[in-house]
Order: C-alpha cells, then sequence, then structure tokens
C-alpha cells in the first residue's frame, strides 16, 4: 500500500472515532437534559441569579417587597397596561399558571412588575388585572418606582434589559421592550429557572417547583 494510501486511510479512521466519541458523550435529549454517556439524564443546573432588595406597591397601594416573599417559591415577570403585543397573552397565560398550580395544589407567590410606573398606579394595575381574573391573593401586579429603578431590577436580577420607545405621534402606541420570560425565583431570593411567558411549559414549571418545595 502506497504512502498516501496509508495517509487517508489513517484520516477516515480518525474522522470516525471522532463522530462516534462526539455521539456518546454529553448527547442532549430532547428535554434539554445531557447525558453522561451511559444513558441517565443529568438535572439541569439553577441559574442563581440574585434577586436584588425592593419594596414596592401592589396593586391596593400596598407596599410589598422581597421581605414579603422570604423562604417562599415564587414566579416573576415583567408587563405594562398599556403593551400593545406581548403582555395580554403573557398575562393570559400567567392566569393558567395560576389556576394549574391551584389544582396541583401548590402555594406560589406571583409578582408582576410593571415597567411602565408612572401610568401604571394601582388602580390602573388593579383593572388590568380584573379583566384576567387574576387572584390577588396571591398574585401582586408591582408599581411605585422610577424608570430607572425597574430597569436596574430587571437587569441585576433576571440579566434581561427593559427599552422605552416613545411613539412619534399620539396615533402611535406606546413601545417598552421587556423579557417576555416567567422566572422561577426560589425560597433564598435566586432565580431557578426561567421559561418562555409566551408558551410557558405547564408540566416543567410544576415538576421544578415540586423540586424546590422539597429541597
Amino acid at each position: 500500500m502506497s504512502d498516501a494510501k496509508w495517509r487517508r486511510r489513517r484520516i477516515s479512521l480518525l474522522l470516525v472515532l471522532v463522530l462516534v466519541f462526539a455521539a456518546g458523550c454529553g448527547a442532549a435529549t430532547e428535554d434539554g437534559k445531557e447525558t453522561d454517556g451511559s444513558g441517565q439524564q443529568e438535572e439541569r443546573e439553577a441559574l442563581n441569579w440574585e434577586v436584588p432588595d425592593f419594596q414596592y406597591k401592589d396593586q391596593n397601594g400596598k407596599p410589598f417587597g422581597l421581605s414579603d416573599l422570604k423562604g417562599k417559591v415564587w414566579l416573576s415577570n415583567a408587563m405594562f397596561t398599556r403593551c400593545p403585543d406581548v403582555c395580554p397573552p403573557m398575562t393570559a397565560n400567567m392566569k393558567k399558571v395560576q389556576d394549574r398550580l391551584k389544582s396541583e395544589g401548590l402555594e406560589v407567590q406571583i409578582v408582576s412588575f410593571s415597567v411602565d410606573p408612572t401610568h401604571d398606579t394601582p388602580k390602573v394595575l388593579k383593572s388590568f388585572g380584573e379583566k384576567f381574573d387574576a387572584d390577588f391573593g396571591n398574585w401582586h401586579f408591582l408599581t411605585g418606582y422610577k424608570d430607572e429603578e425597574i430597569q436596574t431590577l430587571i437587569r441585576d436580577g433576571f440579566k434581561g434589559s427593559v427599552q422605552r420607545n416613545e411613539p412619534e405621534s399620539k396615533d402611535d402606541p406606546l413601545t417598552i421592550s421587556h423579557p417576555v420570560s416567567f422566572f422561577l425565583v426560589d425560597q433564598q431570593g435566586k432565580v431557578y429557572e426561567r421559561y418562555d411567558g409566551l408558551k410557558p411549559d405547564l408540566d416543567q414549571l410544576v415538576k421544578d417547583i415540586r423540586k424546590l418545595e422539597k429541597s
């Protein structure tokens, strides 16, 4: 066999070995978990983003803050009542989450931060929540801060950004870009996981909450 043919054969064998190794180690499964090569699934790591301390006003005008959530599992999202697109379906989805958690017997607080605090007074937020039949017993719509404060909280605690874009004319809607995720926060005030707010995986959410409550 010539040296050229031998070199080509060695290269081919090496490529096959590389492909076999890649397929067997750390292969992703459909649910986003990874295997260790033996077929056993590894749990996803918690995000562990620490939520900064806060003390704002809820839809009833009463103070509500991180201290009220100490030792509790809670869900959070960003929204505003004048939102022309994603906020209404996200709020409707959060209502589905609230109903599902109640049916599962899970006691979870829900916190919705307005990113339009000047307009979204407690009265406006309460009216907005009522449109979606929100149960205010464990769902808190928060306001009572400056734009800069909520931008900092979203950035530092939930690793997202808030960008306000004023309308060019009175006929144009106000747009404020913000995270469209639901964030699950553990008893120590750290973000454990996030979910698509427009298409949340309720089964996975319930599973993760049960895991946190057992920890």
